[in-house]
Order: structure tokens, then C-alpha cells, then sequence
């Protein structure tokens, strides 16, 4: 498989939001990007509340510009502060969320088919809805832990 389907997008924002009820979190937004950092998929759960998919945008592309789970831009975000506010100023206010929640796409060899963000409940949580949707759609799920 060499990029993402609209099918696994779907897939993984159903799994991801199956999850967060099965687990009783707060409402949640899901946005998926492919590869290039094109919308392939959004949902905002009944309840979510304001900017929850602005957030989990940003999640999904700070992953995608720094080639990096948003776990990893957390903890580069708390070495190199400087670092990471500049590429926020470059990439735009809300286009860079540096808190886990935002998981790379890969497929089984290791090829980046895109990244999803998911905001609403502890990012934590958002992490592990993430990583779920992903499994569902048979990929793999890269946090940067």
C-alpha cells in the first residue's frame, strides 16, 4: 500500500471513536491527513468542545511537518523551546499542537502514509484513541516514544 485510503481513514476515526466510548472519555475530534497533509477524514463527536479539531489538526500536521509523533515534538518541545516556537511561527498558530495525540501513519514496511490527530480528552487518551483507530485499519502507529 502506498498511500491512504479514504476506507482506512474511515476506519480508524470509527475505531478511535468506538474506543473513546468504550472507555467513557469526553467527547472527541478525529482529523486524518495522507501523506502530502491532505484532509482525508474529520469527525467531531456531539459535545466536543470549541477549537477540538482545530487542536487535533494541529496535532495531525505538527506530526507531519516535523516528521515526528507528537509524543516526540512534546518532549523536544520541553529540550529545545526556542526550537519548537519558531517552527509553530512557521507553520502557523494552530498548525502545531506539540502534545501527544498526534500519531504518524505507517504502512507495514515503514512508509509514512499520513498522521492523525485527535483532541477532546487527556492527550493521553487521545493518544491511545489514536493508536486503536490505526490498528483497526491495519497500520502502524508511530508516537514517537
Amino acid at each position: 500500500m502506498t498511500d491512504l485510503t479514504l476506507a482506512a481513514a474511515q476506519t480508524l476515526v470509527a475505531t478511535a471513536l468506538k474506543t473513546a466510548r468504550e472507555r467513557s472519555l469526553k467527547p472527541l475530534a478525529v482529523v486524518v491527513y495522507d501523506a502530502r497533509g491532505a484532509l482525508k477524514c474529520l469527525a467531531a463527536e456531539d459535545g466536543t468542545s470549541l477549537r477540538r479539531a482545530e487542536i487535533a489538526r494541529g496535532k495531525a500536521n505538527g506530526a507531519l511537518a516535523l516528521g515526528l509523533g507528537s509524543r516526540a515534538i512534546a518532549k523536544r518541545a520541553e529540550e529545545q523551546p526556542h526550537f519548537v516556537a519558531a517552527v509553530s511561527h512557521l507553520v502557523g498558530p494552530d498548525a502545531l499542537v506539540p502534545v501527544p495525540g498526534g500519531v504518524l501513519i505507517r504502512d507495514s514496511e515503514g512508509r509514512l502514509l499520513g498522521a492523525v490527530g485527535i483532541s477532546g480528552d487527556t492527550s493521553d487518551n487521545d493518544e491511545i484513541c489514536a493508536l486503536a483507530g490505526i490498528e483497526a485499519a491495519g497500520l502502524k502507529g508511530d508516537t514517537g516514544a
